[in-house]
C-alpha cells in the first residue's frame, strides 16, 4: 500500500513539474479584479464624465465633428484602462511567481504573449480603419471579439478556465454587433463584470 502511495505521489509530482514547464501558472486573480474595476470606472467616466452615448455616436461619421473631441477623449481613456489593466496584472503576477519561487519572465510566458498578441494586434489594426471610416459603433463589439479570441488560444498556455471568459467575451461582442447602439455598456459588462467574476474565481481557486 505504502508503494502504491508512494508512486501516486511521484506521478502527481511530475505532472506538477511538467505542468509548471509547459503553463504560465502566475496569473492572479486579483488581477482580473482590478481590470474589471477599472473598465467599470472607465466606461463611467466615459458616460458620466465626457458624456459619450454609443446611441448618438452608431451612426455618426467624421463630417459631424463635434463628437471628434468627445471621441478622442473616450479612446485616451480606453488606454488608460488598458495601461492599468497590464501594469496590475504584472505587478500581481510577478508577486505570485516570486511566492511560488519561479520567475515570471520565461519561455512559457514568452509564448503567451506571443500568442495572445496576434488577436490583439489585428483587432487593434481594426478597430482603427473603423475609426478612420467612421464606424464607430463597432469598435465596441469588435474589441471584444478579438480579445475573447485572444483569451481562447491563452488558455492554451495558462489556466484553462479562461477559454470560458474567452469565448464569454464572443458571444457579447457578436451580441452587441446586434445590438450596436448599446457598445457602452457590453463594453462594460465584457470588460468589467466578466473580469470581476473571473477574477474571484481564480483568486479563490488557484491564488488561497
Amino acid at each position: 500500500m505504502k508503494q502504491q502511495q508512494d508512486f501516486a505521489r511521484d506521478i502527481s509530482e511530475i505532472r506538477s513539474m511538467m505542468e509548471r514547464s509547459t503553463k504560465f501558472l502566475s496569473l492572479s486573480g486579483w488581477a482580473g479584479i482590478m481590470a474589471g474595476v477599472y473598465a467599470l470606472a472607465g466606461a463611467w467616466i466615459a458616460y458620466k464624465v465626457f458624456n459619450f452615448n454609443p446611441d448618438e455616436v452608431v451612426y455618426t461619421s467624421f463630417s459631424r465633428g463635434e463628437y471628434l473631441a468627445g471621441l478622442m477623449k473616450v479612446a485616451l481613456l480606453a488606454v488608460a484602462v488598458l495601461v492599468l489593466s497590464i501594469g496590475t496584472a504584472f505587478y500581481f503576477s510577478n508577486r505570485k511567481a516570486q511566492k511560488r519561487n519561479e520567475t515570471m519572465w520565461n519561455s512559457t510566458s514568452r509564448r503567451l504573449l506571443i500568442n495572445m498578441s496576434v488577436p490583439l494586434v489585428i483587432g487593434g489594426l481594426f478597430s482603427l480603419v473603423l475609426l478612420s471610416k467612421g464606424l464607430i459603433g463597432l469598435i465596441a463589439p469588435v474589441t471584444l471579439i478579438f480579445y475573447g479570441l485572444s483569451l481562447y488560444i491563452a488558455s492554451r498556455y495558462t489556466f484553462e478556465d479562461i477559454k470560458i471568459l474567452g469565448l464569454i467575451q464572443v458571444a457579447l461582442g457578436l451580441a452587441n454587433s446586434y445590438f450596436i447602439e448599446y457598445g457602452l455598456v457590453f463594453w462594460a459588462l465584457g470588460f468589467g463584470v466578466a473580469h470581476i467574476i473571473y477574477g474571484i474565481y481564480i483568486h479563490v481557486k488557484y491564488d488561497r
